[in-house]
């Protein structure tokens, strides 16, 4: 049985890029969440007026990933602490965010920042929000597989490989060979 985890730590492609690697995660979807207006497009997105936030869905068997793990890659690959803000790219939609399916999720996402935050991981405060998903729709196809398309598109090459490697790195052990 799989369950259904939902991150915002910027841009959708560089997030994306790393979960399609993580072994036990089945699908990783790029769209967007949590805002106010219905099946928004990614122009609309971009203004920051509809509230929503880029995000991956991850589809994933907690059998082979946990909830855990997903996140602590998540917080290894992305800055929780700038607001509305992932290095150059700045507004609503590139916030920090965990929007859990079920109270567990939630549970385990909050328990992370808490003991993050009591380690002093960062310099800053986290400012992560942890939310029940909500007003989920999928982004536009070309934004699928962005960088698995395009990996030598210039900020694929600056940004997203970067988060790759960190993974790769740092959990070779949840990596797909």
């Amino acid at each position: 049985m799989t369950e259904t985890l939902v991150l915002g730590g910027g841009c959708f492609w560089c997030t994306e890029a790393v979960y399609v690697q993580v072994r036990g995660v089945s699908d990783v979807e790029s769209g967007y969440c949590n805002g106010q207006t219905l099946a928004p497009t990614y122009e609309q997105v971009c203004t920051g007026r509809t509230g929503h936030n880029e995000v991956v869905k991850l589809e994933y068997d907690p059998a082979q990933v946990s909830t855990r793990e997903l996140l602590e890659i998540f917080f290894l690959i992305h800055d929780p602490t700038t607001l509305n803000r992932q290095g150059n790219d700045v507004g609503t939609q590139y916030r920090s965010g965990v929007y859990f399916t079920t109270p567990e999720q939630a549970a385990v996402a909050q328990a992370l920042i808490a003991e993050l935050s009591a380690a002093r991981a960062w310099s800053q405060p986290i400012v992560t929000e942890v939310l029940p998903l909500a007003n989920y729709s999928a982004a536009e196809d070309y934004h699928q597989d962005f960088f698995e398309r395009n990996p030598y598109q210039g900020y694929c090459m600056a940004v997203a490989a970067p988060k790759v490697a960190k993974f790769r790195k740092t959990f070779a052990r949840l990596a797909r060979n």
